[in-house]
């Protein structure tokens, strides 16, 4: 676990143009007890959480800082309004949770299953997605800046009228994913993959793509191209 967070504070990442802030984590964490039933406003700092379930909780404005989960599976459980900063998310199961109105600030959610991960309404500041498979995951009216996901299965995520300032979208997949009511300017969509992408024309503005992309584009707006 040693190398995990030495390997997160080492990271000099960079999204867009921007310095890249990674989860500040304390060398030489020890493991951390959770609470058999967390309150309003419980409070886990400084500490490794490992092969657990986590299961039946609801608890609003929870708060995580400086926490390292790895192989931890989240069941059943409400957090919203949580606050994550300085974390640490490895192989973790995160299928179907709630988790409305979060605020994550410098997390990182390396090879973690997001499947129907709801996270819409919340609010994200150095994020990092990792090789992480998030099929169905809901981003709706999330505010996301400085956001990279990286070898993600993002098939039929919902980012509806999410805001998106310096996101990096890299060898994803993003086949019927939503984008509407999204302003994708800046956004480089071109090493990503898809046939089907939910978008609307006025958002497209400024928006990267391939030469192949540009024909997918174009019969979702019913244009022809002409060889």
């Amino acid at each position: 676990m040693k190398s995990t967070a030495k390997n997160a504070r080492q990271r000099t990442a960079s999204v867009g143009t921007a310095k890249w802030e990674s989860p500040r984590i304390p060398q030489a964490l020890l493991p951390v007890e959770l609470p058999a039933e967390f309150q309003r406003e419980e409070a886990v700092r400084m500490g490794l959480v490992s092969d657990r379930l986590i299961d039946s909780q609801e608890a609003d404005r929870a708060c995580f800082e400086s926490v390292i989960f790895t192989n931890v599976t989240f069941s059943r459980n409400a957090f919203s309004n949580a606050e994550f900063t300085d974390v640490i998310f490895e192989k973790c199961d995160f299928s179907n949770e709630s988790f409305r109105e979060c605020n994550i600030h410098r997390a990182e959610f390396r090879n973690c299953k997001l499947m129907g991960l709801d996270l819409s309404d919340s609010t994200l500041r150095y994020v990092l997605f990792q090789s992480c498979s998030g099929d169905y995951a809901n981003f709706r009216y999330a505010d996301m800046k400085q956001v990279k996901f990286e070898d993600c299965s993002l098939r039929h995520a919902d980012f509806y009228s999410s805001t998106m300032l310096k996101v990096d979208l890299e060898r994803s997949n993003l086949d019927g994913a939503q984008l509407s009511g999204t302003k994708l300017d800046g956004i480089d969509l071109s090493d990503c993959e898809f046939t089907v992408l939910g978008v609307e024309a006025e958002d497209l503005r400024g928006c990267i793509i391939n030469e192949g992309q540009a024909a997918v584009f174009a019969s979702l707006f019913g244009l022809i191209i002409k060889s």
